[in-house]
C-alpha cells in the first residue's frame, strides 16, 4: 500500500522560510493529483497548494506569492517551499494524493510560526 510521509515542519520566526517534503513509498505521480493542505487549531482543513490537470498549480489566496509547490518525479517527492511565513500559517500540514476513486493522506507535519 502506498504511504505518504511528510517532513520539514518546525518552529520558525515570522518572516522565515521552511521547505516541507512529502515522499511517496512508490511512484504514484503519473496517475494522481498531489497537493498540500493544512489544519490550524480549531479550524477545518483547507487547501494550501495543489497541482491540477495539465501540470498547472493552484494556491490558496492567503499563500499566493509566498508558497511554491513542486515535485521531483524521480524521487516521488512533492515539496512545499514556504517563504515570508506569518503566525497565521501555523498549522499541521498534510500531503494529499487524489486518485480516480480514492485519496490518500500523510500523517502531517507541524509548522509553528512564532517569535
Amino acid at each position: 500500500q502506498v504511504q505518504l510521509v511528510e517532513s520539514g515542519g518546525d518552529l520558525v520566526q515570522p518572516g522565515g522560510s521552511l521547505r516541507l517534503s512529502c515522499a511517496a513509498s512508490r511512484s504514484i505521480f503519473s496517475n494522481t493529483i498531489m497537493g498540500w493542505y493544512r489544519q490550524a487549531p480549531g479550524k477545518e482543513r483547507e487547501l494550501v497548494a495543489t497541482f491540477i490537470s495539465g501540470g498547472s498549480t493552484q494556491y490558496a489566496d492567503s499563500v499566493k506569492d509566498r508558497f511554491t509547490i513542486s515535485k521531483d518525479n524521480a524521487k516521488s517527492t512533492v515539496y512545499l517551499q514556504m517563504n515570508s511565513l506569518k503566525p497565521e500559517d501555523t498549522a499541521v500540514y498534510y500531503c494529499n494524493a487524489k486518485f480516480i476513486l480514492s485519496e490518500l493522506w500523510g500523517q502531517g507535519t507541524r509548522v509553528t510560526v512564532s517569535s
